[in-house]
């Protein structure tokens, strides 16, 4: 294996949004007392499950590179993976937003696999483009 990495952390940006905003919620009706309380503990338990689930599904996706394919795994309790062989990959493509460009992330496009927030695309793409000429060399 030559590289392993997750994606970049950026995925996590809407679900803690969502986890503060529960949390902030929550705070608020514990700050009102009885009866409101109850709904303050129920959304601030919700936020810190927004937030773990985000994190787990984050942590639990990787992509992979090895000598021979690119592969990105996901899944937590069942496991899916797509891959192609860096044989079979032709022209290597990069899609960056602005948000991309300034925080270093982006869609990676190899062959039939696309990857999402991967993290210096840039990088990873000379890493595959020098794998694949040097295998074309021997």
């Amino acid at each position: 294996m030559l590289l392993e990495t997750r994606q970049h952390g950026i995925v996590l940006g809407g679900s803690v949004a969502k986890a503060l905003i529960l949390a902030c919620a929550g705070a608020a009706l514990l700050a009102l007392d009885w009866p409101w309380s109850a709904g303050g503990v129920v959304a601030m338990v919700l936020a810190a499950l927004v937030a773990l689930r985000a994190a787990w599904r984050w942590d639990r996706t990787k992509v992979v590179l090895t000598s021979e394919r690119l592969s990105v795994a996901t899944g937590v309790l069942g496991r899916r993976t797509a891959s192609v062989s860096l044989s079979s990959v032709g022209a290597l493509e990069i899609e960056q937003t602005v948000w991309g460009r300034l925080l270093r992330y982006g869609t990676l496009i190899a062959g039939e696999l696309e990857i999402d927030f991967v993290p210096d695309p840039a990088e990873l793409q000379e890493l595959i483009t020098g794998l694949t000429e040097s295998r074309q060399a021997a």
